[in-house]
């Protein structure tokens, strides 16, 4: 009898998914993107129905994924979608405006559709926020249980318990976004705003320190790695070429921001996680891990080399790769060498966001009206005396030699209001 109750107990556990302790604890990157937790974003993508709501849900505060401050003026950055496609495959791409002429990328979604129906998709970051492959899949089931990236294995003393569960590339297509984004009728998305003119729904605000917001989103680990996981390999094997290629932005400002250790100040204040947790009981008092305790962030060991696994899955998506493209790869990143104990800094020279600009009330379908923008706007006219000496001016100007007079400037609508700091 005790033999067929455990037979059954068994069979139970099998069915509804796999319960295992909790290995993929949330690693201290030491990089900007510890505060966007891609398990989160890909949990929102799963459950939008657009790219346009994907991204509201993104910058909506009440979520607490967005704790992006990459230009370092003190307020949350707004984070733009924007998809590209390129025959079977969408590369949406999450990008920050962190001045008026400079743009980060943050993440890519590399959606995949083949001729049978099947997707697959992958959520990878940038490298400048987090590094060298850094990549957030499903647990594929047609990948006969293969191990995720051993480089990313978390704390193994944690006691959370999670419960797994796979999926195949059929039931990823069927999810509602992806479903959108490969209908006939879809019109490609490319989020209209930019620096200094935003959604009238969307209110900047100050970001929390790191462990405040890694003790908020421990409790949601029994989700993110129920569902998701550090991919070992990319799926889609032109990625990188096409992506980097003719599509990636990257900012001088945060490449230089990082190699000075200016975003080490979010590191400042460990006693917060109790704080976050206490959010998080507050705004889910029936999760099921709202009684977990949450421990310190476990640093990643860059002395241990990460290698993107070389094997194939027992059953995977066609892979055309070469051996080249496959090599064991090193990872790079490096964590703090030591926690700076400095607080937030209060004053900020030059990075004040501008003032949001609001100059619609339908946030939905219209785009704001952009009036085009003079190449020489920053110039001074072009006077007509200050032609070359060896040039003779023309006497008369005929329709097809004829010089045109220069054209005065026009400057950009709302361009003071830009250029005000944000209250």
């Amino acid at each position: 009898m005790k033999t067929l109750i455990r037979i059954a107990m068994c069979a139970l556990v099998l069915l509804s998914g796999t319960a295992l302790r909790a290995q993929q604890q949330p690693e201290l990157l030491n990089l900007p993107g510890d505060n966007l937790n891609l398990y989160a974003v890909m949990k929102i993508f799963q459950e939008s129905e657009t790219l346009e709501l994907f991204e509201q849900k993104l910058n909506e505060e009440g979520s607490r994924i967005n704790n992006l401050d990459l230009n370092g003026d003190n307020y949350i950055d707004y984070i733009k979608v924007v998809d590209y496609v390129e025959k079977n495959v969408h590369y949406i791409i999450l990008q920050v405006a962190i001045s008026a002429t400079e743009t980060q990328d943050v993440a890519v979604f590399v959606v995949k559709k083949d001729s049978n129906g099947e997707v697959i998709v992958q959520l990878i970051g940038d490298e400048d926020l987090y590094g060298k492959y850094y990549i957030v899949e499903p647990y594929y089931d047609n990948d006969g249980g293969s191990t995720p990236n051993p480089g990313y294995y978390g704390n193994q003393t944690s006691t959370q318990t999670v419960v797994v569960r796979r999926t195949t590339y059929y039931e990823v297509a069927s999810w509602p976004l992806i479903t959108y984004i490969f209908l006939p009728t879809y019109v490609v998305w490319h989020s209209p705003w930019y620096w200094g003119y935003y959604p009238t729904y969307w209110r900047p605000w100050t970001p929390w320190y790191y462990h405040e917001y890694y003790g908020y989103h421990y409790h949601w680990n029994y989700h993110y790695y129920g569902y998701y996981r550090h991919g070992g390999y990319y799926r889609h094997h032109d990625w990188h070429d096409n992506y980097y290629g003719h599509h990636r932005k990257a900012s001088p400002t945060v490449h230089a921001r990082r190699e000075r250790g200016a975003y080490n100040a979010t590191y400042s204040r460990p006693e917060l996680i109790s704080e976050g947790s206490a959010r998080f009981k507050k705004a889910n008092p029936n999760a099921p891990s709202v009684n977990d305790r949450v421990p310190e962030p476990r640093v990643r060991d860059a002395s241990k080399t990460t290698k993107i696994r070389e094997e194939s899955p027992a059953v995977k998506p066609k892979d055309t790769r070469n051996a080249s493209d496959r090599q064991a790869v090193k990872q790079t990143n490096k964590p703090m060498n030591e926690r700076q104990q400095t607080q937030r800094p209060a004053d900020r020279k030059n990075t004040e966001r501008p003032q949001v600009k609001q100059e619609r009330t339908n946030t939905q379908t219209e785009r704001p009206q952009v009036k085009q923008e003079s190449k020489s706007e920053s110039k001074p006219a072009v006077k007509k005396q200050e032609t070359k000496s060896n040039e003779k001016p023309a006497v008369k100007s005929t329709p097809s030699t004829g010089k045109s007079q220069p054209k005065k400037e026009t400057s950009k609508s709302g361009s003071s209001e830009g250029k005000t700091k944000r209250n």
